[in-house]
C-alpha cells in the first residue's frame, strides 16, 4: 500500500495509552428484537425455519446514506464534482438475541452473516450504477455503533472508493512483476515466519500485518485463492466464519472486550476473477484514538508492536 506506520511501544506507557470505555446503557425499545419488526423498514432477506422466528433480517437502513430511488445525475460545480447520492444502504441484524455479540454466536449463525452479505452483494450488483460494496460492523459505541443489538451494514456505492482503488492498484503492480498474488506472498511468508500468525486453520489464517496501524489489527485470509467475496465457496465462507469467531473470542478475553470495526476488503462489483486480489476480512479493535499527528500527515502511530500483538492472541485460550 506503500504506508509508513510507526510503531511507538513507550507509548503504551501513557496513562489511558488505550481506551477503556465504560459498559453501554442499553435502556429503551430496540428496533431489532423480534415483535419490533414494524420499527424498520420492510426486510429484504431473512432466516427463517419451519415457520419460527426469524433468526436473521436484512433491511434497509431507516436513517441511509445512500438512495437506490435516485437517478443517477454527475456535473461539475465549477472546479469540483457533484453526484446524486445513489446507492444503497442497508442493515444486517445478525440474531435475534438482543444480548448475545457475534463472538457469541454459534459457527453456523456467524457463517449465516457472511452468506448474508453476499446474497446482498449479489444482489445489488444487478443494479449497474453500483459499482462497488462496502460490508462493515461497528461494535461498540467507541467504535460508532449507535445501537446495542448485534449488527453489520452494507453500503453499495456509485463509484469505487479511493482507499479501495489505492489497494487495488497496489496488487496489481506486485502482480505485474512477480506473476504472483501479493496476498497469497504475504501469507505464504507469514506461515513460515510465525511471528504475525495470531491464529489458523485449516481453511483461513489470521495475522497481525507488518504495518499495523493501530494495536490488534487483523487480516483474516481465506488460504484458497479467491478474488471476490461475491464467488467465494461455501467451504470458504465458513472457513473464514470459524476463525472470525477465535479471533473475536479471543479478543474478548485478552483485550477486556473491546469495541471493534470489522470490514470487507474485496474486488468492485461485477468483476470477473482474477490472479492479482485476494479478498479478506479486516478487524480492528478500537485501543486507541486518531489524533492531529494521524489526520495532519494521514501516517498511523501503533503502541503495539504486531508481533507482539499476535504472539499474545496466540496464547490466549478460548473455549470452543
Amino acid at each position: 500500500m506503500g504506508r509508513w506506520v510507526i510503531i511507538a511501544p513507550e507509548r503504551a506507557e501513557r496513562p489511558s495509552a488505550f481506551l477503556r470505555p465504560p459498559p453501554e446503557a442499553d435502556g429503551g425499545i430496540c428496533p431489532f428484537c423480534p415483535g419490533n419488526e414494524s420499527m424498520t423498514p420492510p426486510e429484504v432477506l431473512s432466516r427463517r425455519e419451519d415457520g419460527a422466528s426469524w433468526s436473521l433480517r436484512v433491511v434497509p437502513n431507516r436513517y441511509p446514506a445512500l438512495r437506490t430511488e435516485l437517478q443517477l445525475v454527475r456535473e461539475g460545480v465549477g472546479l469540483f464534482d457533484g453526484m446524486a447520492g445513489v446507492g444503497a444502504h442497508e442493515v444486517v441484524i445478525e440474531t435475534s438475541d438482543h444480548r448475545a455479540t457475534l463472538a457469541e454466536l454459534p459457527a453456523e449463525q456467524t457463517g449465516s452473516v457472511l452468506r448474508a452479505w453476499q446474497e446482498r452483494m449479489a444482489d445489488l450488483a444487478r443494479d449497474i450504477r453500483l459499482k462497488s460494496m462496502i460490508a462493515f460492523k461497528n461494535h461498540g459505541a467507541a467504535a460508532g455503533a449507535t445501537l446495542s443489538h448485534a449488527h453489520s451494514q452494507l453500503i453499495a456505492l456509485p463509484f469505487v472508493p479511493g482507499g479501495v482503488e489505492t489497494e487495488l492498484r497496489a496488487a496489481r503492480r506486485h502482480f505485474e512483476e512477480k506473476e504472483r498474488c501479493i496476498f497469497c506472498d504475504v501469507m505464504a511468508q507469514e506461515l513460515r515466519d510465525k511471528e504475525r500468525v495470531a491464529a489458523e486453520t485449516e481453511g483461513a489464517v489470521a495475522l497481525s500485518p507488518w504495518a499495523a496501524r493501530s494495536p490488534f489489527e487483523l487480516w483474516i485470509l481465506p488460504r484458497s485463492h479467491c478474488s471476490s467475496f461475491e464467488t467465494a465457496t461455501a467451504q470458504e465462507l465458513r472457513a473464514i466464519a470459524d476463525l472470525l469467531r477465535i479471533l473475536l473470542r479471543k479478543i474478548d478475553v485478552a483485550l477486556e472486550k473491546p469495541a471493534f470495526n470489522l470490514f470487507l476488503h474485496t474486488m468492485p462489483l461485477r468483476e470477473p476473477p482474477n490472479e492479482y486480489y485476494h479478498w479478506h476480512l479486516e478487524l480492528k479493535p478500537v485501543l486507541t484514538l486518531q489524533a492531529g499527528f494521524e489526520w495532519a500527515s494521514g501516517c498511523y502511530i501503533n503502541p503495539t508492536p504486531p508481533e507482539e500483538a499476535a504472539s499474545f492472541l496466540r496464547q490466549t485460550e478460548v473455549f470452543p
